[in-house]
Formats: C-alpha cells, sequence, structure tokens
C-alpha cells in the first residue's frame, strides 16, 4: 500500500519548519476535539466513581470474604482514578500547548513531533526519538 504522507504526519528533519497554516489551522481543531473528548471520558469515570464504587456498605455484604473483595475492588478503582487524574493534568497541559503553539514540537530536542505520534498520544510532549531515548536510559537505570 503505497500512501502518501502529508506534510508534518511523522517526525521530520531537524531543518523542519512547520506546516501550513490552514493545515495547521485544521490539526489543530482535530487535536482540540481528540484532548477535551478524552477529557470529558475521564471527568465522567470519575463522577461515575463518586456515585457508585464508594457506595461500598458492609452490611450488604453476607461474609468477610465478600468485604475484602469489595474493598480490593474499591481501592483497584480509586487507584484507577488517581492515575486518571494524572492524566487529566496532561491533557490540561497538552490544551495549553495546543492554545499557544507548542503542541507540535518537542519539548527536549525542538523537533517537530509528527501528527501521527500525537494521535497515538495526544499528551506526548517528546518526539519518538527523544522518547526512544528516555526509555532506553530508564530501562539501563533500572537493571
Amino acid at each position: 500500500m503505497d500512501r502518501k504522507l502529508e506534510p508534518g504526519a511523522n517526525r521530520e528533519p531537524p531543518e523542519f519548519e512547520g506546516v501550513g497554516e490552514e493545515l495547521l489551522a485544521e490539526k489543530k481543531e482535530l487535536f482540540r476535539g481528540i484532548l477535551q473528548k478524552e477529557k470529558q471520558k475521564l471527568l465522567k469515570n470519575a463522577q461515575r466513581t463518586l456515585t457508585e464504587d464508594m457506595t461500598l456498605d458492609p452490611d450488604d455484604l453476607p461474609d468477610e470474604m465478600d468485604l475484602a473483595t469489595a474493598d480490593y475492588h474499591q481501592g483497584l478503582a480509586f487507584r484507577l482514578r488517581g492515575r486518571e487524574r494524572l492524566l487529566l493534568e496532561k491533557i490540561d497541559q497538552a490544551s495549553e500547548r495546543l492554545e499557544n503553539g507548542d503542541y507540535w514540537w518537542c519539548d527536549s530536542c525542538g523537533a517537530w513531533i509528527g501528527f501521527n505520534r500525537l494521535s497515538a498520544r495526544p499528551v506526548t510532549t517528546l518526539c519518538i526519538v527523544c522518547k526512544s531515548q528516555q526509555e532506553h536510559r530508564e530501562r539501563a537505570y533500572a537493571d
């Protein structure tokens, strides 16, 4: 399959200066919608946790095993919401970067991140090369 990529679809060479204003405006709207949709989904999950997952009544559970299982599931739900809270912060930061024009550029090396990478991970701040290097350093440190 021979598919022509649009300018800015991937990480571009260091001398790349960005895409045209019309394409950038189109992509800005697209990514604004992606970020808003993800934020709404996370907020809906948080609301569900408050209304459903916090309603653990020990009197409704017949024995200690049921209580322990329910407590475990409630703890897991709270940990997941904690991770989602961090993701919400990243979404807000990404939205801010989108509005001020920094969204498209790597925080580490300044290279163009690429629409494909941003589609896969809309909150990223690193191009694929810098992210790979970061992960390599983390693996080396963990060993």
